[in-house]
């Protein structure tokens, strides 16, 4: 909509995990590092780790985008699933029929697909995104797969995605064994005050013009303050931002601009649900004077 006016090619800050717009802050730096080498080496489980918008998924999809032919890739979303449910997915991914098979079958073939995909010299990737919602008894199941292995390597890498609160979930004590197989760890961290301003004119120059705007005095300063180093905030409110200076047909965002979006987005609460609720009105009654409406004296 805005496009033209700004001289874009494309809308810089849409919500999809577009790899052509990630931003290498220095943690999503570090994890892709230690994601690639995980890859790489055939770690057996590795876990990333990061806030909701934090841009795990966009990292994800740029490995993806990185790793070699000679690798095959399952990636399941939906984790909320059952056992069953869950092994028949990544059959799925893999290119194993599942119909009319139960989960011993499934198994089974799944073990034969990871040993002749080894003999070819290939390596087979399992990415379980939104970990975070495992139940513990499926977190287990995928322990378990990590058990199919040649007497000198994994038949099956494993990478969990997911939200800070797996590592509250991996610190359980029945998943003692699981939390021990991670070789890999890694997070991904809000961005800086810095980073944040180095994010927004990145996208702006992917999509073509990284003067397309020109933010005044303390504009950025706010941007960080209500977003706080997210990346996906971060690209609401310069979504909003550039609607508002095109409806305005001005080329120039100041401060005053990102509050006014803030009110109308009611952002803190929809977002961060930080607004307080309003007190109770406190109700202070006159015994005195109740008694005596009611026709009662006191005693």
């Amino acid at each position: 909509m805005y496009e033209a006016f700004f001289n874009l090619k494309t809308k810089p800050f849409e919500l999809v995990p577009n790899p052509d717009f990630l931003y290498m802050s220095r943690s999503h730096k570090r994890a892709m590092y230690y994601l690639y080498y995980g890859v790489k080496e055939r770690a057996g489980f590795i876990l990333l780790s990061g806030e909701v918008g934090s841009g795990k998924t966009t990292l994800i999809s740029d490995l993806i985008n990185r790793i070699d032919a000679n690798i095959n890739l399952s990636r399941v979303f939906n984790t909320k699933v059952n056992s069953h449910q869950l092994i028949a997915m990544i059959n799925t991914d893999f290119g194993l029929d599942v119909k009319g098979k139960d989960k011993v079958d499934m198994l089974n073939e799944l073990n034969d697909y990871l040993i002749e995909q080894h003999a070819r010299g290939n390596n087979s990737v399992l990415i379980i995104d939104e970990a975070q919602n495992l139940k513990p008894d499926l977190l287990e199941e995928i322990r378990m797969l990590s058990n199919l292995e040649t007497d000198t390597a994994k038949l099956l890498q494993i990478i969990l995605v997911g939200q800070p609160e797996i590592r509250d979930l991996l610190a359980r004590p029945e998943l003692r064994q699981l939390r021990q197989r991670i070789s890999i760890s890694c997070r991904i961290n809000p961005l800086t005050r810095l980073e944040t301003e180095e994010y927004i004119l990145h996208r702006l120059e992917v999509a073509g013009n990284r003067e397309a705007v020109i933010f005044s005095d303390g504009c950025m300063d706010v941007i960080f303050k209500y977003c706080k180093g997210i990346p996906r905030l971060v690209n609401i409110m310069c979504d909003y931002l550039l609607l508002t200076a095109f409806i305005e047909e001005k080329k120039t965002v100041d401060a005053s601009m990102v509050r006014d979006i803030v009110e109308d987005l009611d952002f803190e609460n929809l977002y961060w649900g930080s607004k307080q609720p309003e007190p109770e009105p406190k109700i202070t009654i006159n015994r005195s004077a109740l008694l005596e409406a009611l026709g009662l004296g006191e005693e």
